[in-house]
């Protein structure tokens, strides 16, 4: 166990690495099975609450505190099959519109980003500020992190948002829905743009902490030895696939070149017109399919399943978005005749335990 009092050896982390290793190359014959379970934590929790979002902690909470409630969340978790030790600083979906100059405004559920004045797609300028201090407290957390667990725990990218909805942030929706259409030219300069600073900043995150990372996650917990991140575009529900062609695809493919295992977020059934605009990508690895509120649960969608993996892509869902929870492993099997190319990502109860165990026998998965 380590010192920190989380259950997770070095042998471990090794079958992580080799397992998750064959399932991106496509030579793991099962699925991943990454499923969590609370256990009684081996020394008392710290007087700071946890908290969803990271954002949420004033800024006179240190990121040592903030490792502190980490840490005590890690040692009271049992690490089943295919799951690891992770975090996600977690400040909120698409910060890097906080780092390119909005404000952040934190709800209970939720952090949302409002620029400082009102802006046009012309008079939008948007630029690199390496004394952001929302960057900057980012930063000084994922270096705590980087610095406690020394490679024992995976630290995770903050989520920097889709590209067009970091400029759907400055810009109300109705305004660049509009734009897209008067201004596509004006629109596409900026998506280029803010294309090129997320990845000024994820490299800048990822050197924070690349030499002692095991490798490379993000806010959806698949493990990956090579660039991982699942990349989204929440504003495509409101476009046509010929826009999607336009304003989406070609900055996505891009960003798949550049970071070797690209999934795409796709989320509600908005989404699902651009599926395979999406799966022509020879880049892109997978596709997390999340049907959305007031939609069947996962089990619902065997057709959806099967177009991703006869176009030779992963697939990851949540346990937690299907009535059978981490049952429903086993009724999409059926439906497409095999899990082969699944990541399933939950948690179950310890009273489950027994029949968590038979799930990962039947699937090859046991430990």
């Amino acid at each position: 166990m380590d010192p920190t009092g989380i259950d997770f050896s070095a042998e471990r982390w090794e079958r992580v690495k080799s397992e998750s290793r064959r399932w991106w190359r496509g030579e793991l014959k099962r699925p991943l099975i990454c499923l969590t379970c609370g256990r009684p934590a081996p020394s008392p929790a710290p007087p700071l609450a946890p908290k969803g979002f990271t954002a949420h902690y004033p800024a006179e909470v240190t990121p040592d505190q903030i490792v502190d409630v980490w840490t005590h969340g890690l040692s009271a978790t049992t690490f089943v099959a295919d799951a690891f030790p992770c975090v996600w600083p977690n400040f909120g979906p698409g910060v890097a519109a906080a780092f390119l100059g909005c404000t952040p405004h934190n709800r209970p559920e939720s952090v949302w980003f409002h620029p400082a004045k009102p802006e046009t797609i012309d008079s939008l300028r948007l630029a690199y500020d390496p004394d952001n201090r929302h960057l900057a407290r980012v930063r000084d957390v994922m270096r705590a992190a980087a610095r406690r667990w020394q490679g024992s725990v995976q630290v995770g990218m903050t989520d920097l948002g889709g590209t067009l909805d970091i400029l759907s942030s400055f810009l109300p929706g109705e305004q660049l829905l509009l734009d897209l259409v008067d201004k596509p030219d004006a629109v596409l300069r900026q998506i280029w743009k803010i294309h090129d600073l997320w990845f000024a900043y994820f490299d800048e995150l990822d050197r924070l902490h690349r030499h002692v990372n095991p490798g490379y996650t993000a806010w959806t917990p698949i493990f990956s030895e090579q660039p991982y991140y699942m990349f989204q575009c929440d504003f495509a529900y409101m476009i046509s696939p010929e826009m999607f062609r336009t304003f989406v695809r070609p900055e996505f493919q891009a960003c798949c070149r550049r970071v070797p295992h690209g999934f795409y977020h796709l989320d509600g059934i908005g989404q699902l017109p651009h599926l395979d605009d999406l799966l022509s990508i020879p880049e892109l690895k997978g596709i997390q399919w999340v049907p959305g509120d007031g939609q069947p649960d996962i089990t619902h969608w065997p057709e959806v399943y099967r177009r991703i993996r006869k176009a030779g892509k992963l697939v990851q869902i949540f346990s937690g978005q299907a009535r059978a929870g981490w049952r429903a492993l086993d009724a999409i099997a059926e439906q497409i005749g095999s899990a082969e190319g699944i990541v399933m990502i939950g948690g179950f109860n310890p009273s489950e335990r027994a029949e968590v165990d038979a799930l990962l026998r039947r699937h090859g998965a046991a430990e």
